[in-house]
């Protein structure tokens, strides 16, 4: 059985993403990651349409099992808050078009499963992915490490969780 996780940090003007492939037995594998940018002096609506256009040409791309996104969090600037949500709204749209399964992860528990403290730096995160998935050099930009992150998450916690309902079944 093969799983073909994609990771999405959402974010209304880069959203990081990372798909990786894992089967029993073998460590995961990064088949590509990256951002979706959206033009800096965009009204908030066209960077909506660019970030669900991203991600629906990442899901035809890849076809991925599951789609592991970063869930709702409370920032400082609730102006921050409510602009991430925006973009969570759109990619969870483009999740359920798709009709994949999806799991959200808070910040904080993607940092402690990747590296193993909730409060972990991006440099911290993007070294940890490098050795989690043996790769010459950390994956740049931060963003796109965060979404490879996001999907290792998904790896380490929920791969566990599926295979035991397999087995319930």
């Amino acid at each position: 059985m093969t799983l073909l996780v994609l990771g999405l940090d959402p974010g209304t003007a880069v959203t990081g993403y990372g798909v990786v492939e894992w089967s029993p037995g073998r460590p995961g594998r990064l088949l590509e990651c990256g951002v979706v940018k959206t033009p800096p002096r965009a009204a908030l609506a066209d960077r909506l349409c660019t970030i669900h256009e991203g991600v629906v040409d990442l899901i035809e791309s890849h076809h991925p099992d599951v789609i592991a996104v970063e869930s709702a969090f409370y920032a400082k600037n609730v102006r921050t808050t409510v602009t991430l949500s925006h973009a969570r709204g759109v990619i969870l749209l483009a999740v359920a078009q798709a009709g994949i399964e999806l799991a959200e992860f808070p910040p904080a528990v993607v940092k402690k499963t990747v590296v193993g403290t909730g409060r972990a730096t991006k440099k911290q995160i993007a070294y940890m992915v490098q050795q989690l998935l043996r790769l010459r050099r950390p994956p740049s930009p931060s963003d796109a490490a965060d979404g490879i992150a996001l999907a290792l998450t998904y790896l380490i916690a929920g791969v566990g969780r599926r295979a035991k309902m397999a087995v319930s079944r």
